[in-house]
């Protein structure tokens, strides 16, 4: 199978790595040729050598080094850098994770070169076209030949769009194959000796969308609110370089650095990350993926938006939407202190072996 023109595997920021790796992993033991391009949407050398390394991928075949830009320039580079990749390579598939720019770039790409097009993640809706992942996801899952749904919400979505059946395969969430994995491995970290947390109950603390710290009002009060809950909690806060850019220029740091329960930290690597996760009490994010993952952790999880694309970690998990108000964040986080998380079944395919199923069906659709 390896003689047979490459499949590409695409990556852009972080998140997309915990997506790709176990998928890179199924298609090597079968044999698949396969390459792996970072767009370098999000690229930082330190960290994602930290992320190859906790996440047991090799370095990319090739990083595009497109960097940060405006959404159309840095959509627009990507696209002219990855069409001349694909002239070069001739792929027979192009495969697409998550919502980030890179992910509608390359798609683009690849549907106006008839190259087909696979979409892990797909159908998953906030209902808010203000997000640029939402115009990302609704345009990826439009013109992607298979779209591999983490959660059967995401079926309906598609069918309510029009998309045939047969371009649909329910799979599960391969974010939880990658976390399964890591966990295995959270011995190996240092990072809860070297903050002093052995023992300790403590909250994590993740901010990076534009509507939470790009707005000097919505990030003063999160910052409101987390000054109150920090008087009774300790906080782990690994600060996002937008947002401490964004808090550094509003004059918030000195707020937060005095909040008596904060630990403003560096971002950390996927494997000390999650060892702060599994040994937290809480955890208070706009992310989409910690939504999930907190999910699997059966950990409660305050999430700083009025939306979320995933909301089965609502029904089935134990996320709590709150906003970005002082008194709401308030209010949610002591309500989901005083929850009961005892540990339930998980969603169904959220088993750790979503990237086999994927597999199954990209070595059928080549053969």
């Amino acid at each position: 199978m390896s003689n047979k023109r490459p499949i590409i595997l695409v990556v852009g920021a972080r998140p997309n790595y915990m997506k790709i790796a176990p998928l890179h992993k199924e298609l090597e033991s079968r044999g698949v040729n396969q390459m792996l391009l970072d767009t370098g949407q999000h690229y930082d050398e330190k960290m994602s050598k930290v992320f190859f390394r906790d996440l047991g991928m090799p370095r990319p075949d090739i990083c595009l080094g497109v960097g940060s830009d405006s959404h159309a320039r840095q959509t627009a580079k990507i696209m002219v850098e990855f069409e001349e990749f694909c002239r070069q390579h001739d792929p027979q598939m192009v495969v697409v994770v998550g919502d980030v720019n890179s992910t509608l770039a390359c798609t683009l790409v690849a549907a106006k070169m008839n190259v087909k097009t696979a979409h892990v993640e797909a159908g998953l809706r906030s209902r808010d076209r203000e997000m640029p992942e939402e115009i990302n996801r609704i345009v990826t899952d439009s013109l992607s030949d298979i779209l591999f749904t983490p959660s059967l919400d995401g079926d309906e979505n598609l069918k309510n769009e029009g998309v045939g059946d047969e371009k649909i395969h329910f799979v599960g969430n391969i974010m939880i194959d990658s976390l399964f994995d890591i966990l295995d491995k959270c011995h190996q970290s240092e990072i809860l000796e070297s903050l002093g947390l052995i023992g300790s109950d403590y909250g994590i603390v993740t901010l990076h969308r534009p509507s939470n710290v790009d707005e000097h009002l919505a990030f003063s009060s999160i910052v409101e609110a987390l000054e109150h809950i920090g008087k009774s909690n300790k906080l782990v806060f690994p600060m996002h370089p937008r947002t401490k850019k964004n808090a550094t220029e509003m004059g918030l740091i000195p707020r937060i650095e005095e909040i008596p329960g904060m630990e403003i930290i560096e971002p950390q690597g996927y494997l000390d990350f999650t060892a702060l996760m599994a040994s937290a009490k809480f955890v208070l994010t706009d992310s989409g993926g910690l939504q999930e993952e907190a999910t699997a952790l059966r950990l409660p999880c305050i999430t700083l938006r009025s939306n979320t694309e995933r909301p089965i970690t609502i029904s089935e998990g134990t996320n709590r939407l709150v906003g970005n108000q002082k008194a709401d964040i308030i209010r949610g986080f002591a309500d989901s202190m005083n929850g009961d998380y005892s540990p339930a079944p998980l969603p169904k395919y959220w088993d750790g072996v979503t990237a086999s199923r994927i597999a199954d069906i990209i070595v059928e659709g080549m053969e």
